[in-house]
């Protein structure tokens, strides 16, 4: 089968390797459809991740697929079946799994491969987090289902509350998911986005911000925000750039009793610089915040399936497998939000 593998820093071949056949518990997958990521530009840009793979590597992580054959044991699916596999799942028998805490899953297992034309899903997340693609859902849309379930785990740690002003820090496709995911958390919530680009802020203000903004054009980002706060600050923060130098701004742009939720993952071995007396004295609330759990992935299917919000605006094209490097090249240079790459 021809697959996409990652090599190093924007070292990304397509190679004809073996098709995957199931072990016990697991099935194989004809991809259908799946969607570019920033995670996964992100890892082509530094060249790994520390928890999501080893080099070499088949790359990428969002699918909806078709079951093409089952592992010995696997019951409550058949051959023909349409299925989103989510990239991940938590072991449920660990110190972090039973405090329900199954993002920190100290056995957590990723699955990566969709840039392929067959994909094998491990026997934890065919337990614990393959759904049925919902009736006359557009594959392409249930292929986001990873990164929403990601956003939402993120808005429910930010403890958003009624006409709370949220400041969204980036205007990726996680920024623009934080946006449309804060719209809908509360009554009287109010994004506010700052972003780089024209065409996605306008994405940003049919998702539901009420602010937008051009970083470029504002020389001092949390005075800002003090100008729409009354002088205080934003609530709730969310930083969906991961670029360290963003995590500061994020920080000085919360009021006294802010929750800063630092979304956006950094390099490895990046620091930054806090003002310790500020956040004494200020009771700010900082919180890493990372991947999903099985009901945020549920929880992201339902919500893209009610087609409450158009998250279609954010696959941008549609491209066969073969023009997966350009793609990337695209991506980095903000030509594109998310992709729907077809590879059969």
């Amino acid at each position: 089968m021809l697959a996409a593998l990652l090599y190093g820093q924007e070292d990304l071949r397509l190679e004809t390797v073996p098709e995957p056949e199931p072990a016990a518990g697991e099935v194989v997958l004809r991809v259908d459809v799946a969607t570019t990521c920033g995670t996964d530009l992100k890892v082509w840009r530094r060249g790994g991740h520390a928890k999501m793979l080893r080099l070499p590597a088949l790359f990428g992580h969002e699918a909806v697929g078709t079951i093409v054959s089952l592992g010995a044991g696997v019951e409550g699916w058949a051959v023909g079946d349409q299925v989103v596999p989510a990239n991940s799942a938590p072991c449920m028998e660990c110190f972090f799994c039973h405090h329900q805490e199954y993002s920190l899953c100290a056995n957590l297992i990723f699955n990566n491969g969709t840039f392929a034309q067959y994909l094998r899903v491990p026997a934890a997340i065919v337990r614990h987090n393959l759904l049925p693609l919902p009736a006359a859902m557009p594959p392409e849309l249930a292929a986001l289902t990873e990164p929403l379930a990601c956003v939402l785990h993120g808005v429910a740690r930010s403890e958003i509350q009624p006409g709370d002003r949220v400041v969204i820090l980036g205007d990726g496709a996680i920024g623009l998911m934080f946006v449309a995911s804060v719209a809908l958390s509360a009554a009287g919530v109010v994004p506010i986005l700052f972003g780089g680009n024209p065409q996605r802020l306008e994405i940003g203000r049919q998702l539901g911000a009420k602010h937008t903004f051009n970083y470029h054009d504002v020389a001092d980002l949390p005075g800002q925000v003090q100008k729409l706060t009354d002088g205080w600050g934003a609530d709730v923060v969310i930083e969906a750039t991961g670029v360290p130098s963003v995590w500061e701004v994020a920080i000085a742009c919360g009021r006294p009793g802010a929750i800063i939720n630092l979304f956006g993952g950094c390099p490895k071995n990046t620091s930054i610089s806090v003002d310790t007396e500020r956040l004494h004295y200020s009771e700010l609330t900082l919180k890493g915040v990372f991947h999903h759990t099985p009901t945020y992935i549920r929880n992201a299917l339902s919500l893209l399936a009610s087609r409450l919000l158009p998250f279609e605006l954010l696959i941008t094209e549609h491209r066969p497998l073969s023009d997966l490097e350009a793609v990337f090249q695209a991506m980095k240079n903000r030509q594109a939000i998310k992709v729907a790459m077809h590879p059969n």
